[in-house]
């Protein structure tokens, strides 16, 4: 089924939006520093139109899904993420492998089985077995899946598995590209799980 058109579907995520978020969401944005970067003044002081277009402009409408959302999330807005990456039909999931691709790493093709992405299909082996969550969550805080709050949240509590728990709870409910981002960054600290899990039909 086809999703709705990206732009119409990103100048509604950013209708949704408070006044204040509208404006965490630029100074996000401008705060990227990955390549390409948005001009300061094609979005400063701008309504959310303005900067729907620049976004979708500025970052194609292959990767602008994506962008947004990873910022939606980062400014503690995941049900308007949510909803983006659900009227364009998953249109995260083209952007996110590309992203991936560009860093050296594997694509996120291999993190889907069928229609399951593979941290649904294992969170429970997941949950029970991922150790290094503190390096995890200091690199999803750096990919800015989770906010400095969820962030310090997730921290103090006292088990791994808690902490995996309150993952999947929050910020993993959200786009596919989170999804994408965790499972790259699990490989990344768990190698040899994930390998085993991969290994599993």
């Amino acid at each position: 089924m086809a999703g709705k058109p990206v732009r119409s579907a990103m100048m509604g995520a950013l209708q949704n939006l408070t006044d204040a978020d509208l404006k965490r969401f630029i100074r996000e944005l401008l705060a990227r520093k990955d390549k390409p970067r948005v001009p300061r003044n094609k979005v400063e002081g701008k309504d959310y139109m303005d900067v729907a277009d620049v976004v979708v402009s500025t970052f194609t409408e292959k990767h602008a899904v994506t962008v947004a959302a990873e910022i939606l999330n980062s400014i503690g807005c995941s049900d308007e993420a949510e909803t983006l990456v659900e009227e364009t039909s998953g249109q995260t999931s083209q952007s996110a492998s590309t992203d991936v691709e560009e860093a050296g790493g594997q694509t996120s093709q291999s993190a889907s089985t069928d229609d399951m992405h593979f941290v649904d299909k294992h969170r429970g082996a997941l949950i029970q077995r991922v150790s290094n969550i503190d390096s995890i969550l200091d690199d999803l805080l750096e990919k800015k899946v989770i906010n400095q709050e969820a962030y310090t949240k997730i921290r103090l509590i006292a088990t791994p598995q808690e902490k995996m728990r309150a993952l999947y709870e929050g910020p993993l409910k959200a786009a596919k590209a989170c999804k994408d981002i965790f499972y790259q960054i699990l490989q990344k600290h768990e190698e040899y799980l994930i390998k085993e899990l991969e290994g599993k039909k």
